[in-house]
């Protein structure tokens, strides 16, 4: 069993459960639910009918399960609420961005000559933060200036220290009065519309250059793409994205030969460029114009090389299963009426959370739910995405995983074996919490080999 300190209350319950006499099936069940940190509890009952003679065959209840209720994994994407879910997510994700490389799960392995380049998309300065800066190996000085300015707030703008990679400054604003919070959160909130306009400018210039229409464009080529978006420990996110051409249709079908990478590129250059999002004047703040950071960072990926595709479906994969926990702020909504300095918060984090919360009482920005996503310090899109001819789908890999094990389990008789045609099923159920008491989850943690959580997951039961 992990090292860890236990508590009566959790010694206890631990105890409890040790000398119930379900405990086999309760330890079952969580090694069916893979180690999950908080698993969704249910209660109810599922029924299989002969349409024709009206007999039952088989009958399902979660009255003689332990707790009477069947745990199932919470499929999380977030590594910090449960990392054993988070690396099925993990997992998925990266054959779905390396099957739109190299081919596979439906995809023909001619889509490896496509024009495939792998694009970052970065977010500008909102003020001068702390960074780690290496050059041929050797860790150079944060901000290192002979003559520094002095802020209007007092503060030399310099710093001299050789950051490590934990180091929890870094990222932080060399002067916190001076940095650009407000601009901060808003680029995180409008960066799904600049991505939006980014792929129409995107095809509008590849028409341009076929010398066609917009809206004959998907007659002759298809822009397919996969993406996901990066907290930087600033607070700000960026997009890795993966941008393919194909023929109509998508990956069965060739490009057509004007479509080269090198055109690919210029499109990328020049809709990263133009594209902008503005934010109008309300009460005393100005309007704001927003664009794409001036790193732009465009890369052709390769089978062999620096940038394989194994490489880049890795990366991508990775920051699937993660948010905005490397700036330091939460994993789950806040209540408006919340105190944040009762959270723990560095100031860098905090202030961007604050910042949320007062935009979000504006009511000119009410349609950017900045209070909602505060803890998301404003960013409201969706972490990984692709275009619908890119490759499979997250639901198809989850459709055949739970196949097979359904298959397994009527091969080895653990579930038996209708007609789907004869036989009629009734299903009922209901949420009845998630989660594990304080002593279930320590003996989760042993039965299935992961670590204890930072902080408790406490059921969350229904009556």
């Amino acid at each position: 069993m992990p090292t860890t300190h236990v508590n009566a209350h959790a010694k206890a319950g631990m105890i409890a459960r040790l000398n119930h006499p379900n405990y086999d099936r309760w330890a079952a069940q969580i090694r069916a639910t893979g180690g999950c940190r908080q698993p969704i509890h249910l209660r109810g009952k599922v029924e299989h009918w002969d349409t024709a003679t009206g007999q039952l065959l088989h009958r399902y209840s979660t009255a003689r399960e332990p707790d009477g209720v069947l745990r199932l994994p919470c499929k999380t994407r977030r590594a910090s609420r449960c990392p054993a879910c988070a690396e099925i997510y993990r997992a998925d994700t990266y054959h779905l961005i390396r099957a739109g490389l190299v081919g596979g799960k439906g995809v023909p392995e001619t889509v490896t000559g496509h024009p495939t380049l792998f694009v970052t998309l970065t977010a500008p300065s909102f003020g001068a933060v702390h960074t780690r800066k290496e050059q041929r190996g050797k860790v150079l000085p944060c901000h290192a200036r002979r003559k520094a300015s002095t802020c209007p707030h007092g503060r030399v703008m310099s710093c001299t220290a050789k950051h490590s990679p934990d180091d929890a400054h870094l990222g932080e604003p060399l002067c916190l009065d001076c940095y650009d919070y407000t601009g901060s959160v808003l680029f995180n909130a409008l960066a799904p519309l600049l991505w939006k306009r980014f792929a129409d400018s995107l095809r509008r210039h590849l028409a341009k250059h076929g010398g066609l229409a917009l809206k004959d464009l998907r007659h002759h080529l298809t822009v397919s793409f996969a993406k996901v978006a990066e907290y930087q420990r600033r607070g700000v996110v960026h997009f890795h994205a993966i941008i393919r051409l194909d023929g109509p249709g998508g990956p069965t079908a060739e490009p057509p030969t004007w479509a080269t990478a090198d055109v690919l590129a210029d499109a990328v250059r020049h809709a990263a460029h133009v594209v902008s999002a503005l934010v109008p004047a309300i009460d005393d703040q100005p309007a704001l114009l927003f664009k794409w950071g001036a790193q732009l960072d465009i890369r052709p990926i390769t089978l062999d090389g620096d940038l394989t595709e194994q490489a880049v479906a890795g990366y991508i994969a990775k920051y699937a299963t993660k948010a905005a926990e490397c700036v330091g702020t939460l994993d789950r909504r806040i209540n408006p009426l919340d105190n944040l300095d009762a959270y723990n918060l560095r100031d860098h984090p905090r202030r961007l959370i604050a910042e949320c919360m007062r935009l979000g009482t504006i009511e000119d920005l009410a349609d950017l739910r900045l209070t909602q996503w505060a803890h998301m310090l404003g960013f409201r899109g969706h972490f990984s995405t692709r275009s619908r001819r890119y490759s499979t789908t997250l639901g198809a890999l989850r459709a055949a995983r739970e196949n097979h094990a359904r298959d397994h389990d009527i091969t080895t008789g653990r579930l038996p074996l209708f007609d789907d045609d004869t036989v009629l099923v009734i299903s009922e159920w209901e949420y009845a919490g998630k989660g594990h008491s304080a002593g279930d989850q320590l003996l989760a943690a042993a039965l299935t080999g992961t670590p204890l959580p930072s902080t408790d997951h406490p059921v969350e039961s229904r009556p």
